[in-house]
């Protein structure tokens, strides 16, 4: 009697989750974007939410949070109610980069239930068109006539533009000056109106300005050329074959979100990735889909959380914290 009483309890308790998984999503989903409206996350949120809104047939809302290099929205993220109606798609600088160069407000391993990798995309290196400088040897020689006179943009301290640009001091012996930036938007308007003079930033959001002729690309930092930019070598053509810079966009629910919804979100963001217009637009933006379980994408943070450490110690802002 007791074990059956005991049972019934379970019951109780099991069978609401089930069902709440079982109808979800029932009404909207907010997806925050942990950076301003016209970045590369926001544009990669756009286009796989409005999919996954068609998909699901609920309205999936975009809630740009910027500030901190992500950290701000992506703590939003972590403090949200896990029942799958907040999520959010990240980039690695909050996962991976800003919890190892200084103190965040959340957990990376505690606070978050990884759904999936949706896209990766390179960095590229460019100038403001204003700096006399058409290639990297040219950019390097500028640099070192000029130490400590050129700065270089980011989309905020402790993402990957930043490390970008660290690396690039490192690798190529200059001295230029970090101008941190709340995201890629700000960054890229003082970058056309010359205040700044070059930035590594992701490649979606370059790609207009540099059809356009109004900032000018150096090096691409992939192992191989982007096909929508087929005439910018890579840093390996172009003498520096350790500063591969790639970041990556991934999807996330907060702790505790049942894994039954989990896997409902995956299944979403999956398909929604899969439909060859959401390819194709991903695509034109020099992003490449991912895809991925919630388990190998938990795994794949811890193994780039290990790198960037690396990369963090050896440029020297592991003090940062």
């Amino acid at each position: 009697m007791k074990a059956l009483r005991v049972l019934l309890i379970g019951l109780s308790v099991l069978l609401p989750a089930l069902a709440a998984a079982q109808d979800f999503p029932a009404k909207p989903i907010k997806l925050i974007v942990p950076f301003p409206a016209g970045g590369p996350n926001d544009i990669i949120a756009r286009v796989v939410g409005q999919r996954m809104s068609e998909i699901a047939k609920q309205p999936v809302v975009i809630d740009n949070r910027g500030g901190q290099a992500g950290v701000l929205g992506t703590d939003a993220i972590a403090k949200a109610a896990p029942d799958g109606y907040t999520i959010g798609i990240v980039s690695a600088s909050a996962l991976v980069i800003n919890p190892t160069m200084e103190k965040v407000p959340y957990d990376v391993a505690r606070d978050f239930a990884p759904v999936t990798l949706v896209t990766t995309v390179p960095e590229m290196l460019v100038v403001a068109s204003n700096v006399p400088a058409g290639d990297m040897k040219e950019l390097i020689a500028l640099a070192r006539a000029q130490p400590g006179k050129l700065n270089f943009a980011s989309a905020g301290v402790g993402g990957m533009p930043h490390l970008a640009g660290e690396l690039l001091k490192l690798t190529a012996s200059i001295d230029i000056v970090h101008v941190p930036y709340r995201g890629a938007a700000p960054a890229i308007n003082d970058l056309l109106g010359q205040q700044v003079q070059m930035a590594f930033l992701d490649l979606p959001v370059l790609l207009p300005h540099i059809k356009a002729g109004s900032l000018r690309p150096i090096a691409l930092g992939a192992p191989k050329r982007a096909p929508t930019s087929p005439d910018v070598p890579t840093t390996a053509e172009v003498g520096m074959p350790d500063l591969l810079i790639e970041n990556w966009y991934g999807m996330l629910a907060p702790a505790g979100t049942s894994e039954a919804i989990v896997n409902t979100l995956n299944r979403l963001a999956n398909e929604a990735m899969n439909d060859p217009q959401v390819r194709q637009k991903l695509a034109d933006q020099g992003l490449t889909v991912a895809g991925d379980t919630p388990g190998h994408f938990r795994n794949y943070i811890g193994s780039e959380t290990q790198k960037w450490a690396r990369v963090i110690k050896a440029a020297g802002l592991a003090s940062a914290r």
